[in-house]
Parts: structure tokens; sequence; C-alpha cells
């Protein structure tokens, strides 16, 4: 064994001897490893068979795709410009867009404006003319001429509804959200409203029904009647210029009292009513033979002592209403932003300060000042960007915020049932 490990070792020492002695040093090749020496399975097998079947198989094998660069380009980049001119527009002139300014105590400043080349955004942070949003995608920080920053963007439906020009109190999207849950609208239905406001519910009947359904408003005063159609037209022509699909054409504003309608609501059959009017009650008698069995009357109250007249008028009248739901829909802002901690040597502070001291510098501290736990506002973008570099754990403040909705409204469901046969 010993001896065929020497002439192994002897016939190897020779052979590299020859090789190098017969090639020059300019001619020499690197060595290869073992891994790039080896060979696959195909390439073996292609070693076995003749010259003539090997060069057959090889002309026959598929050949990997090589896509220029070019076209690597377009593959790559085409879909996504695809993809991002689909869900994202840039401005246009005469949409509608949405400023947002950051103010003190966690408050936002909205601002909505027409787009329009001529036109200027004013603002107590400065203004800001159209011509620069004009072409920007949705979502851009921009500078007003004092400096102060403003997020644009598109409005959503609540925004556009809460900031749009109004003659009497809207119905807030709180309530509508409520409504049309009670409702149990689909796409393809008919609805009927009473009392078209300044047209916020009309604009949200309209998305909920769909190119396919119905929205009948009724109103009886001129001048809401013609705002609620303004507000309706403005909202369509802006959706238009900003995004790909259509809002539906689907409201039909009707300047009638709903109570001497009788003779209209013979030939409609109704999938579901709301009323947002000050006597609600008079139009159940009129809107309750159109509307299907089973169907659901929403009803938009202000107060209490509305929904005990309603119900009254149903009992005495005996109309055939049942009263499932009583519901007042209220909604809690909350503030949830990093506290910036800071010292004080005030004599009061002396139990605070014991706990502060054993936190580390660099890290956040709640600012207690008589026993509460106040922001500081002017501090909460530093406090982001400081956490940001020093990757601590930051305390948080949260508490109700100090501004809440006190709107509310008191939303009624009835539905419509076939009396027992006597």
């Amino acid at each position: 064994m010993r001896a065929w490990r020497a002439l192994r070792r002897t016939a190897a020492s020779s052979s590299s001897s020859s090789s190098s002695s017969s090639s020059s040093p300019s001619d020499a090749k690197p060595r290869r490893r073992a891994w790039e020496a080896s060979l696959s399975p195909l390439e073996r097998v292609r070693r076995l068979l003749p010259p003539e079947e090997a060069a057959v198989g090889a002309a026959a094998a598929p050949q990997p795709l090589q896509a220029s660069p070019d076209k690597e380009e377009e593959m790559e980049v085409g879909p996504m410009v695809e993809a991002a001119g689909r869900h994202s527009v840039p401005f246009r002139a005469g949409e509608l867009a949405l400023a947002e300014m950051r103010r003190k105590h966690n408050t936002t400043l909205k601002l909505l404006c027409r787009l329009a080349a001529e036109a200027v955004l004013n603002s107590s942070g400065g203004v800001l003319p159209h011509r620069d949003i004009i072409g920007q995608l949705p979502g851009q920080v921009l500078r007003t001429s004092e400096g102060k920053r403003l997020l644009l963007r598109r409005p959503s439906l609540d925004e556009y509804v809460l900031l749009m020009p109004r003659g009497p109190t809207i119905a807030y999207p709180k309530d509508i959200s409520a409504l049309l849950m009670m409702m149990d609208i689909h796409p393809g239905d008919t609805v009927l409203e009473t009392g078209s406001g300044s047209g916020a519910m009309s604009l949200f009947l309209s998305r909920a029904v769909g190119p396919k359904g119905r929205v009948l408003s009724y109103e009886i005063r001129e001048d809401h009647h013609h705002l609620a159609k303004k507000n309706y037209r403005h909202w369509r022509s802006a959706w238009e210029k900003g995004h790909v699909d259509e809002w539906p054409d689907n409201v039909e504003f009707i300047l009638k009292d709903i109570s001497t309608a009788a003779a209209d609501m013979k030939s409609v059959t109704l999938d579901a009513v709301v009323l947002d009017m000050l006597n609600p009650h008079c139009a159940l008698p009129v809107v309750h033979p159109s509307l299907k069995q089973g169907g659901v009357c929403a009803v938009y109250l202000a107060n209490i002592t509305q929904v005990i007249e309603l119900l009254d008028r149903v009992r005495s009248c005996k109309l055939p209403f049942l009263c499932e739901r009583i519901i007042e829909v209220t909604h809690r802002s909350w503030s949830v932003l990093p506290a910036k901690l800071k010292h004080y040597k005030s004599s009061q502070m002396v139990e605070t300060q014991e706990n502060i001291e054993e936190l580390p510098p660099n890290e956040y501290e709640e600012i207690h000042i008589q026993h509460q736990a106040v922001l500081k506002e002017s501090e909460y973008n530093e406090s982001l960007s400081d956490a940001a570099e020093t990757n601590h754990s930051v305390p948080y403040i949260a508490r109700p915020s100090h501004w809440q909705e006190a709107h509310s409204a008191f939303l009624t469901k009835l539905r419509k049932f076939r009396p027992l046969l006597s």
C-alpha cells in the first residue's frame, strides 16, 4: 500500500514538472477549482454519446432567452408605470384638491379648493399658486410663500361633504354610514330620499346603489334643491378629472313636497327609504305603499322628542311599520403623541424629579405641570427625529382630544311588514 502511494506521488511530480517546462509563464492558465471542473449530469451523458448524436442533441436543446437591455428595462418599468397611471393621476385643472396644514394642539387645518391655473390658495400660513399644484401627484408636500408645509391630496367623499358649501345642517358622515347599514342597500337598488338639503346624503346614496341603481331625492325648498344639485354636479365633474372611472349619474333631484307626491309613488317600487325632514311622520303614509315588503325606512332625527312623536304617529295611524332600533351615533377622538420630557427645579416637582433622574439623558420625559401631562406641540417633530436616531423606547401620552364632535342625532329604523288578515 505504501509502495502504491509512493508511485502515485512520483507520477504526479513528473507530470507537473513536464507541464511546467513545456508551457511558458505567459501561457500558464489559472488553476481551476474542483466545482468549476465538475460536469453537470447532462454534460456527462452527452460525452458518452457518439459525436454525431451529441451535435444533434445540442442543436435541438432550447436556448435560454436573453433579452436586450432595452427590453429588460421595458419589462421592469412598463408594468410599474402602467400601475401608477391607473391608481395615481396628477392633479388637473378643474378638480378638487385638499390641503392640510398642521396647527397647534394636534389639530389640522383643511382647505378645499377647485384648481385653476390663475387661482391662488390662501391660508393663514401663506399663499400657494394653483399652478404649483397642477401636475403634481397627490401626497406631495409643498411650501407656501411663508414656508409653511401643505400636504396636497384629493378629498374623500366624507371630507368633501364636511367642507362643501351648505345651507341647512347636513347629515354627518358618521350618521350616514349607520343609516346605510340600517337600510342594507345593494348596487342596483332604488332608494327614496326626502330632504335633499345640501346633497350629502344624496352623494353617499349615489355611490351605494351604483350605476345601475336609482336615487329619488325630494326637496320642498328651492334654494336647498339648487344647492344639492350644484354640490352633486361639482363632485361628479371633479371625480371624472382625477379618476379613470366615472361617477354614476343616478340621482334625480325633484323640487316637490313629498306629502303631495302620492301619484308619483304609484309607479315606483322602492327598496329603501330615508327621511331627513322636520316632520317625517307626514311622509310615511305616502311612501309606505311603494316600499317593498320587508324594506327599511330609516329616519334621521335631531332629538328624542321627534322620535317619540314619530312612533306615536305610526301607532295612531296604524301604519305597517315595526320599530326595530333607535340609536345615537357618537365618536370620541383621541390624541396619541410622543411626550417631550424636561426637568423642573420647582419644589412642587421633587417627587416627580426623583423618578425622572434615573432615565438616560437622551430619553424623553413627561412634563408634569400641576400633576397633569402636557404635551409640547412645538417639539413634536423634534421628538420623532430624535427617536429615530436613538432607537430608544419613546413614552407616549394618550388622552381624549380636547376637541370633540358635539353633533348628535337619533337614527330610527322602521321595517315594513304585512299585517295579518282579520
